[in-house]
């Protein structure tokens, strides 16, 4: 007896009517299609075709690009039709993910090419994973993988983590530089988290990337800003003194915020740096100028670029209460306020 053949497969015109005619040698078989059948049907005339070892096309012609961003993914993780909404075997990991320039797209990216314009789709598995790339699958290899996202019933890597795939494999400035722009830009990401990725995969020795790097944080920085002073018009909150530098009268300088409210002695600095995973948090360059600020009397709001886009009332509340608590502090230290 047969035991790959199901007692009650799945006719044949089941397949052929479904709405991802794209199917693996196991699937096939699942369904009552013996191997001998499925490389007849794939011979000239035979209406099938191979498409990626062990994946095959239920239609002549070329695929769509979901077919194939299917076809890549049941490449990638030998499972069934459910692939895209798959977990690894602890069932609390993906087994495999678009990345790259095809995750772009799907984000929607108006700087990555069409699916269909793409030689390779990028698929991004367990380093564990015994793959190689072929045909119009390029795998690409993770310690860990990031948590997906499901567009369109599809798993994608995350956009900082699809920026990197897409950029190691790139060489034109000028396309980096795009990429990295719409990416802040575009709300997709903050620039931060851009960097990290970029530092994690080694990307920030060659020096089209680091130039890009450089555009995209004052992008990233710009962008804040503006959203910045959006936030402290739209929540009432009195004009502070922007972008200012603090001394001590005749003494050091003790840096630069973004903000300052002098009557207050409130100050608040945007942090849009890419923090390193070694750094201790205690001895970064923000909580040492905070400290130093703070025994002067002067209270430092810290504001992120995610809080300032996502959540703007959120932190105009948090200005605002560092604002009402100035009149039970103690006065600040008379500072010397200049623009930077």
């Amino acid at each position: 007896m047969n035991h790959d053949t199901p007692l009650s497969p799945l006719p044949l015109q089941h397949l052929t009517a479904s709405r991802c005619r794209v199917m693996t040698t196991r699937q096939l078989r699942e369904h009552g299609i013996p191997a001998a059948e499925t490389t007849e049907r794939c011979r000239p005339g035979g209406g099938w075709q191979q498409v990626l070892p062990g994946i095959y096309l239920l239609h002549p012609g070329p695929p769509t690009s979901e077919e194939r961003l299917h076809a890549v993914l049941l490449y990638a993780s030998h499972r069934g039709p459910g692939v895209p909404r798959q977990t690894g075997p602890s069932g609390d990991a993906p087994e495999a993910m678009i990345t790259g320039l095809a995750a772009l797209a799907l984000h929607g990216f108006t700087e990555a090419p069409p699916l269909l314009a793409l030689n390779r789709i990028e698929v991004l598995v367990s380093r564990t994973r015994r793959l190689r790339s072929t045909g119009f699958a390029r795998i690409l290899r993770a310690v860990e993988l990031p948590v997906p996202q499901d567009l369109t019933g599809v798993p994608a890597a995350p956009v900082p983590r699809a920026l990197a795939d897409a950029i190691g494999g790139l060489t034109d400035a000028a396309t980096v530089r795009r990429l990295l722009t719409e990416a802040v830009r575009g709300g997709h990401c903050e620039a931060s988290a851009v960097v990290r990725e970029l530092s994690r995969a080694r990307l920030l020795t060659r020096p089209h990337v680091v130039d890009a790097v450089d555009t995209l944080l004052a992008e990233g920085r710009a962008l804040a800003e503006q959203q910045l002073y959006a936030m402290v018009r739209a929540h009432g909150l009195p004009d502070p003194l922007w972008n200012v530098d603090l001394r001590l009268p005749g003494g050091p300088q003790l840096g630069g915020v973004d903000a300052f409210w002098p009557e207050h002695s409130v100050a608040l600095e945007i942090d849009t740096r890419a923090p390193r995973a070694e750094e201790d948090p205690l001895h970064s360059p923000f909580f040492q100028k905070r400290e130093h600020l703070e025994r002067l009397g002067i209270t430092v709001v810290r504001c992120l670029p995610r809080t300032l886009r996502q959540s703007p009332e959120q932190q105009a509340a948090v200005v605002r209460t560092a604002l009402m608590a100035a009149g039970d502090r103690e006065p600040g230290a008379y500072v010397v306020v200049l623009p930077r």
